[in-house]
């Protein structure tokens, strides 16, 4: 197992076979400065090549996830200064991430923290959550995401309405969009994203990360080439350990005991 790296701005812990990140700039809401961001793909890319982690909880806290990007620092920049420094495109290596990563939510996640839960693969609200996009209101939009990944998942009214108002939406409503998985009491979110991130730790990680690598897919391409990426993911595992496992255990029925391999 790959040992923990000391950072500034979060918390990593691992408890294999699932790790935890913690945003950790309580004194400024989490806001997401460049460093945290950084430190976040660093952590993530550290965590996808160990073997051990199969998967990740990303978290603010018990009172807040992230309450935006870090205004401060972005004030008095030039347009020429953003395009120099590619401060959104910085989050590629998030996107990136191979395994399942389940953001728990509570309290704010607006702007760039709710474009960052959005990255997730599954969201577990605390019912203190609000989750929105006030860009808006500082004459900017979004830039990390949100005006896309809206609309694909709460559609175009839905996604209009967060843009160009700024106002968060509940936790509630935004399980009513589809935003998130599930909305429980604030003082659970925690424990219920790391036992969901232990659930899947159990399933085979190559199918795991096929599945979501299919699901991705079919955001970003029409249906004939994400169907044909999905054939192939799926003939491919018929090549793996994991599948003769899992079929031989349901046969026998016992419980299968997944490899990776």
């Amino acid at each position: 197992m790959i040992a923990p790296v000391a950072y500034e701005n979060i918390l990593v812990e691992i408890e294999a076979p699932i790790a935890t990140i913690t945003l950790n700039r309580p004194k400024v809401l989490n806001a997401l400065s460049p460093d945290l961001i950084r430190e976040v793909n660093e952590a993530l890319g550290e965590l996808d090549a160990d073997e051990q982690v199969k998967a990740v909880v990303l978290t603010g806290g018990p009172k807040v996830f992230a309450a935006g990007a870090d205004i401060g620092d972005m004030a008095d920049r030039t347009a020429v200064d953003q395009l120099r420094r590619d401060q959104t495109g910085r989050w590629a290596g998030i996107a990136a991430f191979s395994k399942p990563l389940i953001a728990a939510v509570n309290g704010y996640a607006l702007g760039g923290g709710c474009e960052l839960a959005l990255m997730c693969d599954l969201i577990i609200a605390g019912d203190t959550a609000r989750l929105g996009q006030p860009e808006i209101n500082l004459g900017i939009i979004p830039g990390a995401g949100g005006t896309q990944r809206w609309p694909r998942t709460a559609g175009k009214y839905a996604a209009m309405e967060a843009m160009l108002s700024g106002a968060p939406v509940t936790a509630r409503r935004a399980y009513e969009l589809g935003l998130v998985n599930k909305v429980v009491p604030a003082e659970m979110a925690f424990e219920v994203a790391k036992r969901t991130a232990r659930g899947l730790a159990e399933k085979p990680p190559l199918a795991l990360r096929m599945a979501k690598e299919a699901v991705l897919k079919a955001f970003e391409s029409p249906l004939s080439e994400g169907l044909a990426a999905e054939r192939k993911s799926f003939y491919f595992l018929f090549s793996t350990e994991d599948q003769k496992e899992g079929m031989h255990a349901f046969l026998e029925k016992r419980k299968g005991v997944f490899k990776g391999r």
